[in-house]
């Protein structure tokens, strides 16, 4: 019988049905897995399923019966990767799910942001209106997408898909280089793209290489005053060197979905942002519609019995 752990259920929403593996297998599932409790939940399991959990070396090594981990996400930045190999443990994750729910929450967040919808919504709702004594009121400016130049950094199936919709509302697009790297496949240099850009959206992986890929060198470079988005991993912007560059008008707001503590403190600095009206933060939720969700649950299914027959999909390792 194969053991199956899933570590942390609860991160998929309840209505979302996720199939269980045709075969004999013994299928334990928790919401909620708290770092000291991993090593003992996966005793004797030859496969974990986890979203966030982190899949550490030490994790690893006194697992020995492990031989998958099914991440139930794109990103991998949760799994040892290399201590994974070292061990031969395959590790696979889930691919292109999220192609339209992310990229629909960008411009979501890129058309409130640009036309200020939520101070304007804020302010009907506390009577402005009524006290404008005409037809409408002007108190938060609006700024059209058309016309306007979208650098996106990651030109993946997200990022791509995201550009599609940018042009769609007219705007320019242009991917970017990542720092260091070399401008070739239609991305430009990633300074240039800091000095062009209206909006700078963030679809890129979160490694060593790009942890605080928005600081404060990127933040100075920025010369349009731009929207900055960041549906895509926490680390790959320094908060600090954001907030700094709000308050010295370089950027003229940010969509922010995801954090480096997933929930944030709430002293954390991103609470205090939140409460900036040039700011938007939800809840790492750009991935989580329905239709999302379903695909991302059917996948890991597939991901599990193609690994159980000797085929596995979404290979990491």
């Amino acid at each position: 019988m194969t053991r199956i752990v899933f570590l942390d259920r609860a991160t998929i929403a309840p209505q979302i049905t996720v199939p269980r593996p045709v075969g004999d297998v013994d299928w334990v599932q928790y919401d909620r897995t708290r770092p000291e409790e991993v090593t003992s939940r996966l005793a004797g399991a030859m496969i974990a399923i986890t979203n966030k959990v982190r899949i550490t070396a030490e994790v690893l090594a006194a697992c020995p019966e492990l031989k998958l981990v099914a991440i139930a996400a794109t990103g991998f930045d949760c799994v040892d990767l290399e201590a994974a190999r070292a061990r031969g443990v395959t590790v696979c994750n889930i691919r292109g799910y999220s192609v339209n729910t992310v990229p629909e929450h960008v411009m979501a967040l890129l058309l409130a942001l640009r036309r200020n919808l939520i101070p304007y919504a804020r302010d009907v709702g506390a009577g402005r209106w009524q006290e404008s004594g005409q037809f409408c009121f002007f108190d938060h400016p609006i700024q059209d997408l058309a016309g306007s130049t979208m650098g996106i950094v990651g030109r993946g199936q997200i990022g791509q898909k995201v550009a599609m919709l940018a042009r769609a509302f007219g705007m320019e697009v242009c991917f970017a280089a990542r720092p260091g790297q070399v401008a070739q496949d239609e991305r430009i240099g990633f300074d240039e793209m800091l000095e062009r850009a209206d909006v700078i959206s963030l679809h890129c992986p979160l490694t060593p290489e790009t942890r605080g890929l928005l600081g404060p060198d990127a933040f100075a470079k920025m010369a349009r005053k731009p929207v900055i988005l960041n549906t895509g991993r926490g680390g790959l912007i320094d908060l600090a060197a954001l907030s700094g560059a709000l308050e010295a008008g370089r950027i003229s707001g940010a969509g922010i979905d995801v954090a480096d503590q997933e929930p944030p403190p709430a002293d954390d600095l991103l609470m205090q942002l939140a409460r900036d009206p040039r700011v938007i933060v939800t809840p790492h939720v750009a991935w989580a519609s329905e239709t999302a969700q379903s695909a991302l649950a059917a996948q890991l299914c597939q991901v599990i019995e193609g690994f159980m027959e000797g085929k596995p999909l979404n290979v990491l390792t």
